[in-house]
């Protein structure tokens, strides 16, 4: 038999994207980016535990567009990675597997995503702006 000059495995560029392996590297990128909004939130707590001029400074940072943008993706990651991750224990219980189940619930985890994103944006806005 003639061994043929092909990849043993193939590279990602000969497999279209699908939304089970979009959802598992989404899923993998927020796991690092929740540990990177961690490291900012100990920054956060460590300049209210050092007094008000610190404090302040983080506030601002926090408060400014680019922070207002670090926290809303910090929050995407966040509900994301809950809702995968609820899906995972459900997939962990045995539960889920048929194709049509795992396409169900992974769109259900994209919708809770945004929902919840969202409900928490404006209840947080709307309780800022009401004190």
């Amino acid at each position: 038999m003639q061994g043929q000059n092909r990849p043993l495995s193939p590279h990602l560029q000969v497999y279209r994207p699908q939304l089970t392996s979009s959802l598992s590297i989404l899923h993998r990128i927020t796991g690092v980016a929740l540990a990177v909004g961690t490291l900012l939130l100990v920054y956060w707590l460590a300049a209210a535990a050092s007094g008000a001029e610190a404090f302040a400074s983080a506030q601002w940072l926090f408060g400014s567009f680019f922070g207002q943008l670090l926290l809303f993706g910090w929050s995407i990651a966040l509900f994301y990675h809950l809702c995968n991750g609820i899906r995972h224990l459900f997939w962990d219980a045995g539960h889920g597997f048929e194709l049509p189940e795992v396409y169900r619930s992974g769109w259900i985890v994209v919708g809770a995503t945004g929902v919840l994103t969202l409900v928490t944006w404006i209840v947080g806005y709307i309780v800022y702006w009401s004190a």
